[in-house]
C-alpha cells in the first residue's frame, strides 16, 4: 500500500485489528508519495489511547496537531521563496528609528525577492508586514491571555496563521527562515533570538544569517555583544568561534548585505551519512580546495579528510530543494564546530 524502507521495521499499534483498519483507511490514499508517513501518524494517534495522561493531554496534542497540519498549509505554496523572520518589541511606535529600519529592511528584502515573517503584532512586527507588504509577507500569530490581535497589513491575509502554543509557533518561525534580523525588543525578541543561535550552534537547524541590528547611535545589542564576550567566552560557556554565529550592524544597509552576502555563493547544506553536502552556485577555483584544506581541517573528524567537488546531484541527496544549484562540496564533518562552519561558509562566498 505504502513505500517501506527495506531496513526498517513496520511501524504498528500492536493490534492486528487496528493495524488492518488503519491500513484500509490508507488504501484510500495510497497513491500519495508522503502516505506512509501520515500511516505512521494515525499509528501513533491510536496509540495515544493506551499512553496514559488526562483528557488535556490529548487535547494539547490535538491542538498542536491541528496548529502545525494548518500552517504548513499557508506556507507550502512559498516553499520555493527564501523567506528572513524578523523581531523586535511590539512597543515600538511608528515614531522611533528602528520602526523606520524594520519598515526599510523589509521593504528591500521584498524588492530583493524575499518573503517577511513577523509575529503578526504590532510594532516591530508591523513595520516588518509594512514594509514587505501583505503579499510579500507572513504573520504567525499567537493568542494571548491579554489578547494579541494581528496587526492592520496582515489581519485578513491568507499568509496569517494564529497559534495557540509558542512551541508551535517557533517551529514555523525556525523552519520556515532563511535569515534571522532582530531589532531592539524584550523578553520574547532574546528568547527568540536565544533560540535562532542555539539551534544553529548545535547543528539542530542549517546554517542561516542572524543580524542584530541597533538604530545608529543606539548599543543594545552591542551591550549584549559585550555580556557575551566578557561573561559567556570569557567563562568558557561558549566558544571564540560561536561570536562569528551572528553579525552586528547599526544600519539597514548592513543587515541587508549581510543576509544577501551569505546566500552569494553558498545555498544549502545538510547532514549526509558521514559527510557533509554544501551546495554551491559556483565552483571554487584554482588552488581553493588545497586552501580550504589547510585553513579548515579542524573541521574533519581527528582532523582527517579531504574537500571534494561534484557537478550535479549525488545519489542520496534527497529531493532538490528550491533552484537547486549545480555544484555540491563534499567532506567529512565533526558535527559539533558549527560557528568554524560560518566561518567556511563566509569563505566560500569569496569566491
Amino acid at each position: 500500500m505504502t513505500r517501506k524502507s527495506p531496513s526498517r521495521r513496520p511501524y504498528v499499534t500492536g493490534d492486528a485489528e487496528v493495524d488492518a483498519a488503519v491500513d484500509a483507511l490508507l488504501s484510500h490514499r495510497a497513491d500519495h508519495p508522503q502516505a506512509d508517513l501520515v500511516r505512521e501518524m494515525v499509528v501513533t494517534c491510536m496509540k495515544f489511547l493506551d499512553a496514559g495522561g488526562d483528557r488535556g493531554d490529548l487535547k494539547q496534542m490535538n491542538a498542536a496537531l491541528k496548529e502545525l497540519r494548518y500552517a504548513t498549509k499557508v506556507f507550502s505554496p512559498h516553499s520555493g521563496a527564501r523567506k528572513v523572520s524578523i523581531f523586535g518589541s511590539a512597543r515600538m511606535s511608528p515614531d522611533t528609528a528602528s520602526y523606520g529600519q524594520a519598515v526599510e529592511f523589509s521593504r528591500r528584502m521584498a524588492d530583493a525577492g524575499w518573503m517577511v515573517i513577523t509575529g503578526a503584532g504590532p510594532g516591530i512586527m508591523q513595520a516588518g508586514n509594512e514594509g514587505a507588504g501583505p503579499e510579500r509577507s507572513f504573520g504567525v500569530n499567537i493568542r494571548l491571555p491579554f489578547e494579541q490581535s494581528a496587526n492592520a497589513v496582515v489581519v485578513d491575509s491568507p499568509h496569517l496563521v494564529t497559534f495557540k502554543y509558542f512551541f508551535t509557533r517557533k517551529l514555523f518561525f525556525v523552519k520556515e527562515s532563511h535569515a534571522v534580523v532582530l531589532f531592539p525588543g524584550g523578553f520574547g525578541t532574546l528568547d527568540e533570538g536565544m533560540e535562532a543561535l542555539t539551534l544553529i550552534q548545535t547543528g539542530k537547524t542549517e546554517p542561516v544569517p542572524v543580524v542584530l541590528c541597533d538604530d545608529s547611535g543606539e548599543d543594545y545589542w552591542q551591550s549584549l555583544d559585550v555580556f557575551f564576550r566578557e561573561e559567556l567566552l570569557r567563562r568558557g560557556l561558549i566558544s571564540p568561534e560561536d561570536l562569528h554565529l551572528y553579525r552586528l550592524t547599526d544600519s539597514v544597509d548592513g543587515a541587508v548585505e549581510e543576509v544577501l552576502r551569505f546566500y552569494s555563493n553558498y545555498h544549502s547544506s545538510r547532514h549526509m551519512r558521514d559527510r557533509f553536502l554544501v551546495r554551491l552556485h559556483r565552483p571554487p577555483p584554482a588552488g581553493a580546495l588545497e586552501e580550504l584544506r589547510r585553513d579548515f581541517r579542524w573541521m574533519f573528524p581527528r582532523g582527517e579528510g579531504a574537500f571534494e567537488v561534484r557537478e550535479g546531484r549525488i545519489e542520496g541527496e534527497g529531493p532538490a530543494p528550491p533552484g537547486d544549484p549545480p555544484f555540491r562540496l563534499l567532506f567529512p564533518f565533526d558535527r559539533r564546530s558549527y560557528g568554524r562552519l560560518r566561518q567556511f561558509i563566509d569563505r566560500i562566498n569569496t569566491w
